[in-house]
């Protein structure tokens, strides 16, 4: 990805490529259509790929933010926004990963829906990462409002999915699966929303 990178902090730079990487894996993760049992492993593989480099990026950050003395943010705000948004690409391996182990193939407009709302929360942080790095707070607001309002709409979807689970499904290994895969889909929601409380923190402290 081209940026410009003039006067950008260098702790700032590696929060963006954290952010990247995990846009990257989110748009992965909606976009690969899985339709058959093959499809399963090469997707849980990709997904592995992109949630070893996010572990890398959190490393280096880390290392980082122990040798540096003077850092734009607090260091305990910096790794927060690091360690959550490795969270959240972790939710999707994991997701990606219960789909392997389950042999999940039949994707249903639940977990559709919720991959779009996680990734729609994906490039709010992304957007809110790359204005931190030139520090336009007053402006990270916004989209902090944003990522709250889809989790709580995964909140609410959820709810419906668990619900329609219930009541359609007989047969109880699939329902205890299916239930798995939109309870770590919603908690992947959950992370987003801390990665805003941490932005919304940095807001205040520094703006």
């Amino acid at each position: 990805m081209q940026r410009n990178t003039h006067k950008k902090d260098k702790l700032f730079l590696m929060l963006l490529d954290i952010s990247e990487n995990l846009k990257q894996g989110g748009q992965y993760f909606l976009d690969f259509k899985i339709k058959e049992e093959k499809h399963l492993e090469e997707f849980q593989k990709e997904m592995k790929e992109y949630e070893h480099k996010g572990d890398v990026l959190v490393a280096e950050i880390i290392k980082d933010l122990n040798n540096t003395f003077i850092t734009p943010i607090e260091r305990e705000d910096a790794l927060e926004l690091a360690v959550h948004m490795d969270e959240i690409l972790d939710g999707l391996e994991q997701c990606a990963a219960h789909f392997y182990i389950y042999n999940v193939y039949e994707i249903d407009h639940f977990m559709v829906e919720f991959s779009e709302l996680v990734y729609k929360c994906i490039v709010e942080i992304h957007n809110a990462i790359d204005l931190l790095s030139q520090k336009k707070l007053t402006q990270i607001r916004e989209h902090s409002i944003k990522i709250k309002e889809y989790e709580e709409r995964c909140d609410i979807l959820e709810r419906v999915a668990l619900k329609e689970l219930f009541e359609k499904q007989n047969d109880i290994k699939r329902l205890i699966q299916y239930k798995e895969i939109y309870e770590l889909l919603e908690n992947t929601a959950d992370e987003c929303k801390r990665v805003s409380k941490v932005l919304e923190t940095v807001v205040m402290k520094n703006a």
